[in-house]
């Protein structure tokens, strides 16, 4: 038998937990990869913010303590994080019909992780699950 061996090659994409990764569902839970929370400083709580000019959430870091902060809890079993943020929702009128990742969230100086509406996606990830099919 002759073998063929072909080279597959690499994208430039950045693999979805090497980058800031972060969702919201239905209920207002935001939820973040491991990255993501670190690269914030690994806070305890975050104040939950909302620009509606430009439509954009922001998560800043905090301490329990804090007036008005929300507790960041665990997600997932590699290290995601959680922020139960339902209030905000009902606070400015946010609908969520299916849950959205947003595209580029970015940190800024202020160390506020900024979360833009405009440009969120639902997100696929639960729907193309490897294994899923029944072949």
């Amino acid at each position: 038998m002759r073998t063929d061996w072909r080279e597959v090659p690499r994208d430039n994409i950045i693999g979805q937990w090497a980058a800031l990764y972060v969702t919201m569902n239905r209920k207002g839970f935001v939820v973040m990869s491991r990255l993501t929370f670190q690269r914030m400083g690994e806070p305890k709580a975050v104040i939950l913010l909302f620009d509606q000019v430009n439509n954009r959430i922001g998560l800043k870091p905090a301490q329990l303590s804090t007036r008005n902060a929300y507790h960041i809890g665990p997600s997932g079993s590699h290290g995601g994080k959680m922020v139960r943020a339902y209030r905000l929702m009902q606070e400015f009128g946010i609908v969520i019909p299916e849950t959205i990742r947003f595209q580029d969230p970015e940190i800024d100086e202020d160390g506020i992780l900024i979360l833009d509406l405009r440009n969120a996606r639902v997100s696929t990830r639960g729907s193309t699950r490897i294994g899923s099919s029944s072949v």
